[in-house]
């Protein structure tokens, strides 16, 4: 008999069905008993009436892996209306040990640090497996929505010669007797492949070695990276990322409902032009409102950005704002200048939900500026010689962005720290499991 998924069972009532998954809970009542399976898909409710084979189920622990045939059958009560009957149960795998938490129950009752420490039990709870089928449909919409606009997925290199970015937050390996490092981002050759596609993006890790310890940091992450050519400046960058972040928040909708629903995520909206803040008038409103002299400030700080996500829920009903404008002291040392003010950038982050989630911005294109960008900041262009190839023969006017996928699907769920949006994170002191 072919197997049938849980999710399958409303369209096979009234036929004899073969169901495979793990012993989610036993329930005993007096006459009757009820085992729930779970698979991949959801959980079925099965009818143990034969007192024999409830009491050799009895004795089974969680979690072992079970075979069930049996009849389909309508029942209001069950999981999607249906319930299978007349069951022939099959161990296939009898679990070794207890599970360390009762995944039957609605959330696990165990603290953050528990539930990481036994992901790989943990993550079979639904309401954690729905956060990740949430990060699934989410790279698929980004991906759908930039394949749509002309863009050709790549992938590019995790082991590299030196630090993207200039700085010292990466991870040292050792490569054959070299030293070589893990990449900060794919800038540098998402770049590089704007001269040969135009258009591309990535979906890949991306390894920071920096020693936060924060509920927004983590040391690896999925970044959701897009670069194009042509552009007139960092606002046709924006739009295209606004299209992107639609894309992601529709496909939510359309493929993870029940995932959704199961977490109680507000899939937000977002506008066809989201709000827009210049980061000096942002830093006016801030000081205006808390008192804070913030003048001479580079950045924003996570409680600004808190206070911006209040702001413009409460101005424009909007859980998105675009901050324009950064000062270059901050920006790496490919972002272009604004023309009217050398000191300023074409730049931008986007907050959702008052958290930054994506910075990006028009680079920098001519082979002399990058020259003159690397000797401002001291940095020897020798090291860069390879990436400087694809601007010496010719770049267009280009800009991308990045998009941390943990951060955008924390958002999305309400979760108050990113690791709960990360499989099997990586921060200042996890390293297992």
């Amino acid at each position: 008999m072919e197997r049938t998924w849980t999710s399958e069972l409303p369209q096979r009532c009234g036929e004899r069905v073969l169901l495979k998954g793990w012993l989610h809970r036993l329930r005993r009542l007096s006459g009757v008993s009820f085992l729930v399976l779970r698979d991949g898909r959801g959980l079925a409710q099965v009818v143990i009436d034969d007192d024999a084979l409830a009491e050799s189920l009895d004795r089974l622990p969680m979690e072992s892996v079970v075979e069930v045939s049996g009849l389909a059958t309508p029942a209001a009560q069950a999981p999607a209306g249906v319930e299978v009957r007349e069951p022939r149960v099959t161990v296939l795998t009898a679990t070794a040990a207890a599970p360390p938490v009762q995944l039957f129950q609605p959330s696990l009752r165990a603290n953050l640090p528990t539930i990481l420490d036994h992901a790989p039990v943990t993550l079979r709870h639904p309401r954690r497996r729905a956060v990740f089928q949430l990060a699934a449909a989410s790279m698929a919409g980004f991906r759908a929505s930039l394949n749509a606009r002309g863009f050709v997925e790549i992938q590019t290199p995790k082991i590299v010669a030196f630090a993207t970015e200039g700085g010292a937050n990466v991870f040292p390996v050792e490569y054959f007797g070299r030293r070589a490092f893990l990449a900060q981002s794919p800038q540098f050759y998402k770049q590089t492949m704007v001269g040969v596609f135009e258009r591309v993006f990535e979906v890949g890790p991306v390894f920071r070695s920096e020693p936060h310890d924060t509920p927004r940091h983590l040391n690896e992450y999925v970044s959701l990276d897009a670069e194009m050519g042509f552009v007139s400046d960092h606002r046709d960058v924006m739009a295209m990322l606004r299209d992107a972040v639609a894309g992601m928040a529709e496909a939510i909708r359309a493929e993870a409902p029940a995932a959704a629903a199961l977490v109680g995520a507000v899939v937000p909206d977002v506008p066809a032009e989201i709000p827009c803040l210049d980061f000096l008038e942002a830093q006016r409103l801030i000081s205006a409102a808390t008192g804070e002299d913030l003048d001479g400030e580079p950045d924003l700080a996570p409680a600004h950005e808190s206070w911006l996500g209040e702001w413009v829920r409460r101005e424009h009903g909007s859980d998105f704002l675009f901050v324009t404008g950064y000062p270059m002291a901050k920006r790496p040392f490919y972002t272009h200048p604004d023309p009217a003010d050398g000191g300023r950038t074409n730049s931008f982050d986007l907050l959702c939900r008052g958290q930054e989630l994506v910075t990006g911005g028009q680079r920098l294109h001519r082979y002399e500026d990058y020259l003159a960008a690397l000797g401002a900041r001291g940095l020897d262009p020798e090291p860069f010689t390879s990436y400087l190839q694809a601007f010496k023969h010719g770049m267009p006017p280009h800009g991308g962005f990045a998009i941390g996928l943990e951060r955008w699907v924390a958002r999305v769920v309400g979760a108050p720290n990113v690791r709960e949006a990360a499989l099997f994170p990586r921060d200042l002191t996890r390293l297992t499991p």
